[in-house]
């Protein structure tokens, strides 16, 4: 398809914002009819399926950002004129095409579209089975955002898969897909990497960690772990695991502390053989909970001798997302910083921050674990490739 201009990208997206605003209360009625099919026990599902004016408001105010920002397409990256008088420029270019496929979150349907869409992609959309109706509704409003402003509703397409139709559309696309986006748990990451034929990148798990170290502030550790684990359980920068310097002082006091407000949360706590005495923690049955990511008000808690074990423990297990050191010895900060193999690292500060808005990207497309083609939150500026232009007169090699 022809590519847009800025303008005609920015008319669909206020045309978009207008029509959720004027059609709230349908979407809200739509979702309604979803949740009530849902029949899961998922805490984190639910909360993801969920759409309220809170939810509509953030829909709205992404597309509104979308709009602020600055075209992502042809911006000039790199340029050099060859001896032979060749003019090179390298500038970034859309995908082409982007598969989005998530399970529950109706606001994907929005704002990952509106990225993949500003971006000057095509955007394919293939949500799950269990907010099917929401989706519907919202692609058929970008399906008239478009055709008010007279562009092709082929720029936003929904795939009504099941299961077996998804994976046979993985192993062999109807239609050109340049790259896919999936947007959930790991079993539907692990899904689209075992049969998808284009690049894919990874986002969505989380599994994070906060070491608290000797030199800590108790009260900063103990508010950075109760917003990391409470405060959402159904997002992926939400904390699982916290470790604890054994050489910590008054230790004792200060992890019955923690363990008396996570009780208090009801978070469900369990811990290594040390931790596992003490009071209202359950002994981990297996190391292979350290690899877990919970959705769940549900933590684990360790000891580690020292910075460099917590580090080595981070990067067997964690997810690759965000990790949090505890301490006010900046030298020691800055070697866990560097030494953690995550996308986000913090000193004395929550992973709740690991957002697209709240790293002031906007709305965010998904937040990659991988390193290729970019990693962390990605926003409308990442969602790009690049492409060469070469100007000659006639040179040959």
């Amino acid at each position: 398809m022809k590519g847009l201009t800025l303008i005609e990208k920015n008319n669909v997206l206020k045309s978009m914002a207008q029509l959720i605003a004027s059609e709230k209360e349908v979407i809200i009625d739509v979702n309604k009819l979803d949740i009530s099919n849902y029949n899961g026990n998922d805490l984190a599902m639910y909360d993801r399926l969920k759409v309220d004016e809170t939810k509509i408001d953030g829909m709205i105010l992404s597309l509104e950002q979308l709009i602020a920002d600055v075209d992502p397409v042809g911006k000039e990256l790199y340029n050099f004129t060859h001896e032979n008088g060749l003019k090179m420029t390298n500038k970034t270019a859309p995908f082409g095409s982007v598969l989005i496929i998530y399970e529950s979150r109706p606001d994907v349907t929005v704002e990952a579209a509106g990225i993949a869409f500003k971006s000057g992609n095509k955007i394919v959309l293939k949500g799950g089975k269990e907010s099917l109706n929401s989706n519907i509704k919202i692609v058929e409003l970008w399906h008239r955002a478009l055709q008010e402003n007279n562009i092709s509703t082929n720029w936003v397409e929904y795939l009504n898969y099941n299961r077996t139709e998804t994976q046979a559309f993985l192993q062999n696309p109807t239609q050109k897909i340049d790259l896919i986006v999936p947007r959930g748990g790991e079993k539907l990451i692990a899904f689209v990497k075992q049969y998808a034929t284009c690049p894919v990148i990874v986002s969505g798990r989380g599994n994070n960690f906060i070491y608290v170290d000797t030199e800590a502030d108790l009260d900063i550790a103990l508010s950075v772990i109760l917003n990391g684990k409470t405060t959402k359980i159904s997002a992926c920068n939400a904390v699982d695991k916290i470790l604890f310097n054994y050489n910590l002082l008054n230790k004792e006091v200060f992890i019955k502390k923690i363990i008396q407000k996570l009780v208090e949360a009801n978070v469900e706590i369990l811990g290594d053989e040390p931790l596992s005495k003490f009071e209202n923690v359950a002994a981990i049955n297996s190391q292979k909970i350290w690899f877990e990511e919970f959705l769940d008000y549900k933590i684990v808690l360790g000891f580690v001798q020292n910075l460099e074990e917590a580090v080595s423990k981070i990067n067997k297990y964690s997810g690759g997302h965000s990790a949090v050191i505890i301490t006010n010895n900046n030298n020691s900060a800055q070697n866990f910083m560097e030494a953690v193999d995550s996308a986000a690292v913090y000193q004395n500060a929550s992973t709740r921050f690991t957002d697209g808005g709240q790293f002031g990207l906007g709305g965010e497309l998904a937040i990659s674990t991988d390193k290729l083609h970019h990693r962390g939150p990605m926003g409308l500026q990442h969602l790009v490739t690049n492409k060469w232009y070469v100007y000659g007169n006639g040179q040959i090699r």
